[in-house]
Order: structure tokens, then sequence, then C-alpha cells
């Protein structure tokens, strides 16, 4: 049985969490995956479960170990980019292991593909136990095994332009712009830019496109993916309204309601190429 590994880069996981790892284990072991936890999962006194290096000594065991063939993160929330200086990124670089997170662990999927070179994957693996687990345990079990793709086969509209292809950097917008002025933020030359959040309304979101335009990204990148803004969108507003005045009127822009928290999210790479033409 392959073994995958589980750690929590982000905030520490609530002791109520405790049913659903257990759950989680019993689906894995299910699909041939035997779970190896990191020592610091929970919350203790604090919001962390372990300082930001013993944190990233758990992700780098991880790497280390050739037993290990998927590391999970199943955690989100702040604490994520805390762990980047004492990631060992030569040693990820060799490493054939798939890193799967996301929502603040964006920030770790972008260092990767920034100090590496190498592709991670945007999506939480606690959703194999939540309300779309059936589909979710299906699509995920198939792409291990190399069966098919359709975890990473998502729907999408173009809202301008009908053309796009190009390495895909971004994510949740929050904690990709953690990244900014540091080592670890990409190269947006050419990319298409994935942008989704959770929380956080117009105010917040007109701060984070008011940064990227600062930081050049809307000349630099070849299209802008929207995911979905789950906050905003469950009081009637849409992302692609506040975006358009910050773009040009030729820059692709496309949508899709299935990259995100919802727990029918599907699976993105961040770091490789994709190709989107208007259907």
């Amino acid at each position: 049985m392959e073994k995958a590994g589980i750690v929590c880069c982000s905030n520490g996981l609530q002791k109520s969490s405790q049913k659903d790892l257990q759950a989680l284990e019993l689906v894995l072991k299910g699909m041939g995956l035997e779970p190896v936890y990191s020592p610091y999962l929970y919350a203790q006194e604090h919001v962390w479960s372990g300082t930001a290096r013993q944190r990233a000594d758990a992700l780098m065991e991880f790497y280390r170990d050739e037993e290990i063939r998927q590391i999970f993160d199943v955690s989100g929330g702040d604490l994520a980019n805390g762990i980047l200086p004492y990631l060992d990124y030569a040693q990820i670089q060799k490493s054939d292991k798939c890193f799967w997170g996301y929502s603040d662990l964006t920030t770790v999927l972008n260092a990767i593909y920034t100090k590496t070179g190498r592709s991670s994957v945007l999506y939480q693996v606690r959703n194999l136990v939540y309300d779309q687990g059936e589909r979710q345990q299906k699509e995920l079990q198939a792409a291990l095994c190399g069966q098919e793709d359709t975890l990473f086969q998502f729907p999408y509209e173009f809202l301008q332009g009908e053309t796009m292809e190009g390495i895909v950097a971004g994510g949740n917008i929050r904690c990709f712009l953690k990244l900014a002025g540091t080592p670890y933020f990409p190269d947006l030359e050419g990319k298409i830019l994935l942008l989704e959040a959770l929380g956080g309304q117009e105010g917040q979101m007109l701060t984070y496109l008011s940064q990227l335009q600062q930081l050049g990204a809307f000349e630099k990148v070849i299209g802008i993916l929207l995911g979905t803004f789950t906050r905003m969108e469950s009081q009637g507003q849409l992302m692609y309204p506040l975006l358009k005045p910050f773009i040009s009127e030729l820059l692709p822009v496309a949508r899709t309601w299935m990259i995100g928290h919802g727990t029918d999210a599907k699976a993105i790479r961040v770091g490789e190429v994709y190709r989107l033409k208007k259907q």
C-alpha cells in the first residue's frame, strides 16, 4: 500500500476536526493509501500546531521519505507562508512527490513553483468526506491511478476573449498577495492568473485588485481565470465587474464555478500549462 503524508502547514486544526480526519483515513485506506501524519496537526494553546520551522520540518520529512507518494495538506487559514524560508527547495525539486493544498496553501504552491519549477495541486483532500465525497473519491482515485483526469477537468466560460494558454499561477487572492515582494512570488509574464476567495467583500477585493495592478500583474499575464468568490457570490456580487476597470478589454478572462472553496471543487495544477478555448 502506498503512503500519503498528511500535514498542516497553516493554522492548526481544532479538535472537532478529528472526526473528519478519522473518516478521511478510512477513505484513503480504501483507495490504497496509508496515511502518515505530521506530529503538528492540531492547535494547542495558540492558533498554530507548531512553530513555522517545526511545520516545515514535518513537511520535509515526507519529501525525504521514499515511501510517501502524495502529500496532502488538510489546513487553511493564515500561517502557511511562515514555513517558506525553512523548506529545502533542492530536495523538493528532485522529488517526484505531489503536494496538494488549497486556500492559504496558495503560498506554498506558488513558492514551490517559483523556487523549483515543479507544479503542485490546488485542492482540499478533506472534500473526500464531505457532501460531494462520492464523486470526489472516484475522481481522485482515477487521477492517482492514471486512469482518467476528470478531477482536473472543470467547466468554464469566457467573459472576454476566446482563448488563453500558459502556466497557471495564483490561487486564493488574499494569500497569493502575501508573496508580493518576496523571493517566492512567481514571475507572472505570460502566465494565466488564477484568482478565487472564500471571504472578503467588495472593498477587500478592490484593494487586492489595486495591489495586483500596482505590481504590473495585469500587463504581464496572458489571461485571468476567476474561480469562486464564496462570500461575495452568496450576497449576489460577482468579481468580474470589479476586475473589469483594472484590465485591458483585450485581456482574456474566463470564469469557472468549480475551482475554489466549495466541497464540489475540482483540482487545478499550479505551475503547469493550461489551454482554455471558448466553446
